[in-house]
């Protein structure tokens, strides 16, 4: 008799202690899932702009800035001059966008607008030349010859590369590396 009555402790403990097992594990799932809440609520919004929006796991940008491919850009929803685009843009510690493929763009597929980027005319080098003094790849825009040496670049997001006065105002892209 005082053999079973031990057997039933010893049963009754095995179960108890599965039982706790289970609900530190289940604790241990709650507290992760938690956090992982807490981290996405906490994440900026990167832009009012819905049509546009695109987020990427490796960006961390500023509110009203969109994350692509680990990059943040900023789509202007006002028209400036191409240097009062340039100028905007440098006060937020960026630059006009500087496109290095002629698709960097493809989440705004839906825009028909132009946009000023970071390319203009140098007399003293001759040549076309990013913000930076880089040249631009051949490749990546062949249609320069067709654009007067006196305008600045814009730019649609459905590939398509066009002059116009630089004192005219449109809407701009500045593009800034992740935070």
């Amino acid at each position: 008799m005082a053999v079973s009555r031990i057997t039933r402790w010893r049963l009754m403990s095995v179960i108890f202690g599965i039982k706790c097992l289970f609900l530190m594990a289940t604790l241990g799932v709650l507290v992760i899932n938690s956090f992982t809440i807490q981290n996405i609520q906490s994440t900026p919004s990167p832009s009012p702009i819905v049509e546009f929006q695109e987020v990427s796991e490796c960006c961390a940008c500023l509110e009203k800035w969109i994350g692509h491919q680990c990059n943040c850009y900023f789509i202007s929803k006002e028209e400036k001059s191409w240097k009062g685009s340039r100028d905007f843009c440098a006060s937020q510690n960026s630059s006009l966008l500087q496109p290095q493929t002629r698709n960097e763009l493809s989440f705004m597929n839906s825009s028909q607008t132009f946009f000023w980027i970071g390319m203009h005319y140098s007399a003293k080098r001759n040549s076309w030349l990013w913000e930076d003094g880089t040249v631009p790849s051949k490749d990546l825009f062949p249609e320069f010859s067709s654009i007067r040496r006196e305008d600045c670049i814009v730019y649609s997001p459905r590939e398509i590369v066009s002059g116009d006065s630089c004192e005219n105002k449109n809407r701009y892209i500045c593009k800034q590396l992740p935070i």
